[in-house]
């Protein structure tokens, strides 16, 4: 529960810059996705006779981050269908807290992305809401990018988590100073992603600040349930995390493939444990 409340602390700078970006639009959907994730674990619990276990946040924390994902045009019902799915079958099918082998919330997005193609367009610009392309988005179609002031500082649109990279960064030193995430991971993937983007020729900052990749790196990639606890492990799974995520940049179906990468890397952790054991 310590850890849980840790977590939200570290992400409420990125919540109120949400709310303050996207205004109603945000505070709907933040507070859809984490009643619903709390409502739907509980529901399943109840429905299969095991106590009920929603005062340790992790669903709290689930519903946040799953809404980090979103797109403030998102339809709340494809958010409340999409997160429920990933707290039951990302994590209760597994016999729940502590015993997920995927990252819950990112399961979600994945089905939200199959099962709602839609439901992430238009992105919107902060404060006016009117409709645009993300960074990435434009970086994929014309292989323009931004300045990175605006990526670092949160002056561009994005999904809700992603906007700002120094509030993401400060909470992610947050959490790792106090443990709750495992350092090497997030060292890995944005090292490695960095690297990556020089091998291109590109601006690695352009990289690191836009998109997923930076919450991804400290919140996504470290849940504690879903990520390696060996060392090197932990490092083998971010460089996976981040090549994955970079060839898809540049080479995918889509701008963005951090929930994939994470997802992907996610299934190859029990055998990183052991092989280094």
């Amino acid at each position: 529960m310590k850890m849980m409340k840790g977590v939200l602390l570290a992400l409420l700078p990125v919540t109120i810059y949400a709310i303050y970006s996207y205004r109603l639009s945000a505070l709907i959907l933040i507070s859809a996705s984490i009643i619903a994730a709390v409502v739907a674990e509980t529901i399943y619990q109840k429905a299969a006779g095991r106590p009920i276990k929603i005062n340790n946040f992790s669903a709290v924390v689930t519903g946040l981050l799953f809404s980090f994902t979103l797109s403030p045009s998102t339809p709340v019902y494809a958010a409340v269908i999409s997160v429920a799915f990933g707290i039951i079958v990302g994590k209760q099918l597994f016999g729940g807290f502590a015993k997920n082998l995927f990252n819950p919330a990112l399961l979600g997005r994945l089905f939200l992305i199959f099962a709602f193609p839609a439901a992430l367009s238009p992105w919107q610009s902060r404060i006016d809401m009117v409709s645009t392309a993300t960074p990435l988005g434009n970086f994929w179609e014309t292989g323009e990018m931004i300045a990175i002031n605006d990526a670092f500082f949160g002056l561009v649109p994005g999904s809700l988590g992603e906007m700002s990279a120094l509030l993401i960064f400060l909470g992610g030193i947050y959490i790792v100073y106090k443990k709750y995430a495992r350092w090497r991971i997030p060292a890995s993937i944005l090292v490695t992603a960095a690297l990556f983007a020089l091998l291109m020729g590109h601006n690695p900052f352009f990289h690191l600040f836009t998109g997923s990749l930076m919450i991804g790196a400290f919140f996504y990639a470290t849940d504690p349930m879903s990520s390696p606890r060996r060392p090197g492990a932990q490092i083998v799974f971010g460089i996976g995390i981040a090549i994955i995520i970079m060839s898809m940049r540049f080479w995918g179906w889509l701008p963005e493939g951090t929930a994939f990468g994470i997802l992907i890397m996610n299934i190859f952790v029990p055998i990183l444990d052991k092989k280094f054991e």
